[in-house]
């Protein structure tokens, strides 16, 4: 599928980057989209040298910032009209319990992992019902599952893909695709990032079994939308990790996750 304008958020690093990549070469207008300006140049000046064709514009946003999103909303507003692919990869992790949380951190996720997804959604859906165009948004593996040291990730992500779900039934008649990407764990910054000073994180056993290729989630993710598919999980061992949360009964989840190694420095209260 071509596009006039691709726009990939969280495009500086990760499945960001990978998607940036992929999709260089489908559309006449690649927009990338993250918080560091001189990753973004790089990789567009990299980009171009590939694809002489297309136009490659860096847009530098937090966007868990309103008034970054409103800029940014207003930027992406006016170009010109066409068929347009959304992609809304942006998303922070915080690893720790919730007690030590920074109570800045907890709103930050909050709004780059679901607020932006909702506002650059709905900002540009008038848009792609009058252009035509498809989203993607990246939910995870988590969707499926409460995770204890990882409650406001696991938790946005179901909204992440519940949001989709629902939206891709109210835009299905109107010929606009929506696919929620949940991908199991993925090996990109988002750990290193996501981890908080005094916690070591208690992996579920077996979780390396479990990592895929952040090139084969691109590809699993772009063959999907293609094929018109609600919901992926990239790699046979994610989809069946998926099934199994799925039909896992509430009462034995809650005892597995109970029993799941946490290594967490002990600490007695929250944090500004």
């Amino acid at each position: 599928m071509e596009y006039e304008l691709i726009i990939v958020t969280g495009a500086s690093s990760g499945l960001g980057e990978g998607f940036a990549e992929a999709l260089a070469g489908r559309g006449r207008c690649l927009v990338l989209v993250a918080r560091r300006r001189e990753r973004l140049e790089a990789l567009a000046q990299r980009m171009r040298v590939l694809h002489p064709g297309v136009e490659f514009l860096c847009i530098p946003c937090d966007l868990g910032q309103a008034e970054q999103r409103d800029a940014l909303l207003e930027r992406l507003r006016s170009l010109p009209p066409g068929r347009t692919l959304l992609l809304n990869n942006a998303g922070l992790g915080d690893y720790g319990e919730l007690v030590t949380a920074q109570r800045k951190k907890i709103r930050q996720l909050m709004e780059v992992n679901m607020l932006a997804v909702a506002e650059l959604t709905h900002g540009l859906l008038p848009r792609l019902l009058r252009d035509g165009g498809d989203i993607i948004n990246i939910s995870s593996l988590a969707a499926d599952v409460f995770l204890p040291d990882f409650a406001l990730y696991a938790a946005s992500k179901s909204f992440v893909a519940s949001f989709s779900e629902a939206l891709r039934l109210e835009v299905a008649s109107r010929g606009v695709r929506v696919l929620a990407v949940c991908p199991g764990p993925v090996h990109t910054e988002f750990g290193s990032v996501a981890q908080r000073v005094g916690f070591d994180r208690g992996d579920m056993p077996l979780k390396s079994c479990f990592y895929t290729p952040a090139d084969e989630v691109v590809r699993s993710s772009l063959r999907a939308l293609e094929t018109g598919r609600a919901r992926v999980y990239p790699s046979a061992k994610v989809w069946m990790s998926g099934c199994l949360l799925r039909l896992l009964p509430l009462w034995l989840l809650r005892r597995v996750l109970a029993c799941r190694p946490r290594r967490v420095q002990a600490q007695t209260g929250g944090t500004p």
